[in-house]
């Protein structure tokens, strides 16, 4: 473990109010090894040293030269530090330049828990490096899984030869977000047991685990729910009912539950699917290993499983985000920029293209890349109405209320799938934006108003994306804070939009 001084030594010494001695006492070092450090001619090697120094620091001081080969409990403590961490955003700067979308996180979470179903080695390329993916093979680790993550190359390798379910019942890991519980299907065809942490996450809504338990208990699996964790045990060779309708396309559940039938040899029916890209993502995935699985991009699935030993490894793609595509795309007409947008797949954006087209946004599809450029006099419109795919997206409801609030007139926004994620409209009206909030899924945006800087925080993942995108355009300097949020889905989001012109801080 190597790791360099991101920040001269003096300067942090002298901006904290430490000296040479004070540090060295505390360090159990001598004051010439401080003024080596602060000279140029050493840094730290010992795990003790530097485990206490990046506690004084809080990120500021050190970075590591290989942040692949970083011990858990550094990235636990780096994990925690993000947390207290903000971005200082400066409006003004038009955005130009290019981007490249790495693999999303919807896709790559539940693909990642797939190769639990397996002993054999599954690599996985175009992984992005965010901070649920640190918090998910962090759980792999500890059920007894061999990780290995490559950040240059954007590749991870999971093999799960041994695994011990009961491991995960004390995994407090689980608790930060809520993809820990797709975790739960693979687990359960493959051992039999599942016991996990209540799973935590973004406060957008209501997103039950009543969808997944009760698909899990109509197939055969006991449940048991409480507010110490779930447990689930399915001792069964073949299902106890072969058909299953969701209540709704949930996303989740029908990734959970197609992992959970793909392991076990018996046939099933799940009705109602989901059919976002990322779920054809996960259902491909399973499909390559050995299942059989007919209805892809449908909303009715069959799936005939294999036993766990049967299914094969690979080498598995995690499909681009698109969610980030809309994010930078919106960056670009709110800034009247002008930015290539590199490895996208249009078809899942469709509904997002229309919306954009009914702005009077200018935009250009490419074979696999989307160039937007900003424009002026954007109008109103009446209705914006998420939906199911291939609908508006949810994820990308936050960013566009924020660019709806730059449009000329009236417009509404109908959040039809969580009953929380109108919070950020608040925090748009701290900056000067006319909202008035309906009712818990409808807001009246009415623009053009210009917004100026203040303090506002991100209320959920996609919410902190559009409180950035709105500092970009505010009137003086905007602190975001809450960024944790962010981190957990958005891949070097202040060092990509940098690189596009922006001016945007991480400090701490």
């Amino acid at each position: 473990m190597k790791i360099n001084f991101k920040t001269p030594v003096r300067e942090w010494l002298e901006k904290n109010r430490w000296t040479p001695k004070t540090l060295a006492e505390v360090l159990g070092v001598s004051r010439q090894t401080i003024h080596h450090w602060i000279d140029g001619k050493s840094v730290p090697k010992n795990e003790a040293i530097i485990f206490t120094l990046l506690t004084l620091s809080n990120t500021e001081l050190i970075e590591f030269s290989d942040p692949q080969y970083v011990p858990k409990k550094f990235r636990t403590l780096l994990k925690q530090q993000t947390q207290d961490q903000y971005f200082e955003v400066t409006g003004g700067q038009t955005l130009r330049g290019s981007v490249q979308i790495p693999g999303a996180k919807n896709a790559a979470l539940p693909m990642l828990c797939a190769a639990l179903l397996t002993a054999e080695k599954c690599r996985f390329t175009n992984v992005p490096e965010i901070s649920d993916i640190e918090y998910l093979l962090d759980i792999f680790e500890t059920i007894g899984v061999d990780v290995s993550r490559d950040l240059e190359t954007k590749t991870v390798d999971i093999q799960a030869k041994n695994i011990d379910p009961t491991k995960l019942k004390d995994c407090a890991e689980a608790r930060k977000f809520r993809a820990s519980i797709l975790i739960v299907g693979p687990l359960l065809a493959r051992t039999g047991e599942a016991h996990i942490l209540p799973p935590g996450g973004c406060i957008i809504g209501a997103r039950p685990n009543d969808i997944h338990l009760n698909g899990f208990e109509t197939f055969g699996a006991n449940v048991k729910e409480n507010e110490a964790g779930i447990e689930l045990s399915f001792r069964n060779k073949k299902f106890a009912h072969h058909q299953l309708l969701l209540p709704q396309a949930s996303v989740t559940a029908t990734e959970n539950l197609a992992m959970f039938a793909a392991g076990v040899p018996d046939e099933s029916e799940i009705l109602f699917s989901a059919a976002e890209t990322h779920v054809q993502g996960v259902l491909k995935m399973l499909h390559k290993m050995g299942a059989d699985i007919q209805g892809i991009g449908t909303h009715e699935l069959k799936i005939r499983g294999r036993k766990w030993t049967e299914l094969r490894g690979g080498e598995f793609e995690i499909p681009a985000d698109g969610i980030l595509v809309g994010t930078y795309a919106i960056a670009s007409i709110l800034t009247r920029g002008d930015i290539m947008i590199n490895n996208v797949n249009h078809r899942e954006l469709y509904s997002f293209y229309g919306a954009l087209k009914r702005t009077g946004a200018e935009f250009e599809l490419l074979d696999n890349a989307l160039h937007v450029t900003g424009t002026t006099n954007l109008r109103a419109i009446p209705k914006v109405q998420t939906a199911i795919y291939p609908g508006f997206s949810t994820d990308l409801q936050s960013p566009f209320g924020l660019l709806l609030t730059q449009c000329e007139g009236e417009s509404v926004v109908f959040e039809t799938l969580f009953e929380n994620r109108l919070t950020y409209l608040a925090e748009l009206e701290k900056m000067g934006a006319k909202v008035e909030i309906m009712n818990a899924h409808q807001a009246r945006i009415t623009g053009v108003t210009p917004l100026c800087a203040t303090n506002v925080q991100s209320w959920d993942l996609r919410a902190g994306a559009a409180m950035v995108l709105a500092g970009l355009i505010a009137e003086g300097t905007t602190k975001v804070t809450n960024i944790n949020y962010i981190d957990r889905g958005y891949e070097h989001f202040d060092t990509n939009l940098k690189n596009l012109g922006a001016q945007i801080k991480r400090k701490s």
